[in-house]
């Protein structure tokens, strides 16, 4: 499984679906729709800022509402690469993973990381590097069968190559 190497977006608690992606653009499946909606109600430049790669970090309860799994998809169609939280609501956690985005939880990096740092993240071991101050955290590393469909770019893709 491969790593995730980017600069980082912070963001606080109980960060909800509907900031992440707003109802009114729930019309649309499209991914890369979404993705240019990602983050707006919360952080206006987001999208104008964000590039392939970067991560998301944030503290407790990230992506409670709604079970909508737009969220997860505008996430990942925005170009970022994993989603470090302190904690996630059970439904996106789930969402994220029938959709291919790697998240992981490690309150002690959620804490200590800030926005712009430059972070790497090892999925296989779990180890989140803060390559700005050269700090290291253990996060829970993804079970195999769960790194097959992040592998997979999804639980559906993952099925279908069975």
């Amino acid at each position: 499984m491969k790593a995730a190497h980017g600069r980082v977006f912070k963001y606080g608690d109980n960060v909800d679906t509907d900031v992440i992606i707003p109802a009114r653009y729930l019309n649309s499946s499209d991914p890369k729709e979404l993705a240019t909606h990602c983050m707006e109600d919360i952080d206006k430049d987001f999208v104008k800022n964000v590039t392939e790669g970067d991560i998301m970090v944030a503290n407790k309860n990230f992506g409670c509402g709604s079970s909508r799994e737009h969220a997860p998809i505008s996430i990942k169609a925005s170009g970022i690469s994993c989603v470090i939280a302190e904690t996630f609501a059970r439904i996106f956690y789930r969402n994220a993973i029938n959709i291919g985005l790697p998240i992981i939880e490690c309150p002690e990096a959620a804490v200590a990381i800030n926005a712009g740092d430059e972070v790497e993240v090892d999925f296989d071991s779990g180890i989140i590097t803060d390559i700005t101050t050269g700090q290291k955290f253990q996060g829970q590393a993804f079970p195999p069968f769960m790194q097959k469909i992040i592998d997979c770019e999804g639980l559906v893709n993952y099925i279908n190559q069975k």
